[in-house]
């Protein structure tokens, strides 16, 4: 009974906080934390929502880069200037 009780509690609290993150994308709002955290809970129960959490860890890291490399472009070209 406890461990059925633990399974719906962290469901419910990865679906709200996915939720959240969804209606963020939407809205102005913190979507890049809401939605890894929903999918950081729901993994704690369903592999798919691991494969989820996997992949969108690597489009965070990748977009990360890219925005470092356009950061350092444009502050050589300022200084340049």
């Amino acid at each position: 009974m406890q461990t059925r009780i633990k399974k719906y509690l962290i469901t419910f609290a990865g679906f709200f906080c996915l939720f959240i993150g969804l209606i963020f994308i939407l809205l102005p709002g913190p979507a890049v934390i809401f939605v890894p955290a929903g999918l950081a809970l729901l993994s704690l129960e369903y592999p798919l929502a691991k494969a989820w959490l996997r992949k969108s860890q690597r489009w965070l890291a990748v977009s990360a880069r890219k925005t470092d490399k356009l950061i350092f472009a444009l502050k050589r070209r300022l200084m340049k200037d």
